[in-house]
């Protein structure tokens, strides 16, 4: 038999959409131990099969450290799993909400009920963490899910649909694998709620599709996340945590550092500090495993080319190959400095996705922020600095999705903060207690005694009623 045609993988897409529709519509309201057990058998999968799931990751990617799946895509998903069973009846009780005193003794509550189905589209670069991040949230607040992988990862993509439906059952959870045409029919279903994590061209495509059913969308995007080295920084300090973040995952990280903003007259100590860090966290690259591969060979020409670009341009460009290594083949690419880079390069408007990081020099703190600020609002900032005034100014003076103190990217991980962007990097938030509001509605009720003061107010107006208004509205 051949493969699927493209109509029939629509009709299967939709049939399977229909049949979630109507499970929910059967059992809209999971109570407390069915998520419970839901979360916690998806905790099991994880634990079970981690090394069936890093094996099929890095087989995606043509390398990937399995040590940097654990830490970046298992570790966090656990965690955020345990996280959901320990606060999930508090989240689910319902709220008391204050009453008028005009409408006493009447009582108000909220009450977080499950949307239905939701859908989510989960790109290439940590297929696992951006697939069940979501997936907790939407399981946490009593919903069912669909989901869309990659193109790029499919040994990713046909293993966790397997794992995740036997874990939790097609009534539940349906994972779908195809092209960028099944990836569209997909945001075209009527879903209760859309996310979408991904870039912000496609992100507008996305919102469009959702528009015409009017579907809910928290877009989780990216951009150019810069990292801000302070006057005051310690240089050796900043260089480490930039070059590690830059790096995990071969800077294929949507909150990795996209640019770095340095003191005028300090860019060449930081330049050096930077490679002296990126030696000592990798010493080798071409058979380091702890250095991973870039996705596709259509994305390692991408990169060679915006810095073949940059250094037609003027740019002066350093790569830090420790051992003059041949990378080409395995599609690894060492960090790469770029400064005195033209505003119009493409590597300075375009999010890199790639360990490939320009430096650009400041005159002063007032400078720098301004330099932020006159670009489309980042996913992340990163902030090197001591000083309490410069944090403050920093922090009251830009806006951002998220923003890091002395370190990089570990906002993502904190499982009681909320992720998402704003502006061009996204909108809405995710993970934890904001992750279970998105997925649920607040819906609003109020409950009327037998015995209340309604009938003062009801036509034909009197008197009474004419002197209540009088205090209603003075």
């Amino acid at each position: 038999m051949g493969s699927p045609s493209p109509m029939s993988e629509v009709a299967v897409l939709e049939a399977a959409f229909a049949a979630m529709r109507e499970a929910s519509r059967h059992d809209p309201w999971s109570d407390l131990a069915a998520r419970r057990q839901r979360l916690a058998r998806l905790a099991a999968m994880l634990v079970a099969q981690q090394d069936a799931i890093a094996d099929a990751i890095s087989a995606d990617f043509g390398h990937r450290s399995p040590v940097e799946t654990r830490l970046a895509e298992l570790f966090p998903s656990l965690a955020g799993i345990r996280h959901a069973q320990r606060h999930l009846k508090r989240w689910m009780r319902p709220q008391r909400r204050a009453v008028s005193v005009w409408f006493a003794p009447a009582s108000n509550q909220v009450l977080p009920q499950p949307l239905g189905v939701v859908g989510i589209v989960v790109p290439w670069n940590y297929p696992l963490f951006l697939a069940l991040g979501p997936l907790v949230s939407a399981l946490a607040a009593g919903n069912r899910a669909m989901i869309k992988m990659s193109e790029f990862t499919p040994r990713t993509g046909a293993l966790l649909a397997e794992l995740l439906e036997q874990a939790l059952g097609r009534d539940v959870v349906r994972v779908f694998n195809g092209p960028v045409e099944l990836a569209q029919q997909f945001c075209r279903l009527p879903f209760d709620h859309l996310l979408f994590t991904g870039s912000t061209p496609v992100g507008r495509d996305v919102m469009r599709a959702a528009a015409d059913n009017l579907t809910p969308v928290t877009l989780e995007l990216g951009g150019k996340s810069p990292a801000l080295v302070a006057p005051d920084a310690d240089l050796a300090r900043a260089a480490t945590v930039i070059a590690a973040g830059k790096l995990m995952n071969a800077g294929q990280t949507c909150v990795a550092p996209d640019y770095v903003l340095v003191p005028r007259g300090r860019r060449q100590a930081l330049i050096d500090a930077l490679a002296e860090a990126a030696t000592r966290l990798y010493p080798s690259l071409a058979d380091n495993a702890d250095y991973t591969a870039i996705i596709s060979p259509r994305h390692y020409e991408r990169l060679s080319g915006w810095i073949e670009g940059a250094r037609a341009a003027g740019a002066e460009v350093r790569a830090i190959n420790p051992r003059g290594e041949s990378l080409a083949e395995r599609r690894k690419l060492p960090l790469t400095l770029v400064w005195q880079c033209p505003d119009d390069a493409t590597l300075m408007r375009e999010e890199i996705f790639g360990p490939v990081l320009p430096l650009v020099e400041y005159d002063n703190l007032d400078q720098a922020i301004d330099y932020i600020n006159r670009r489309p609002r980042p996913l992340a900032l990163y902030l090197l600095s001591d000083d309490k005034r410069t944090q403050t100014a920093v922090l009251k003076r830009t806006v951002s999705g998220g923003v890091v103190v002395n370190e990089t990217m570990l906002h993502v991980i904190q499982d009681d903060l909320p992720f998402g962007g704003v502006g061009p990097s996204g909108m809405g938030h995710y993970h934890g207690y904001e992750g279970f509001l998105t997925f649920s509605k607040l819906k609003p009720v109020y409950r009327q005694p037998r015995l209340n003061t309604r009938w003062m107010l009801l036509p034909p107006y009197g008197g009474l009623a004419r002197r209540l208004l009088k205090w209603m509205v003075r």
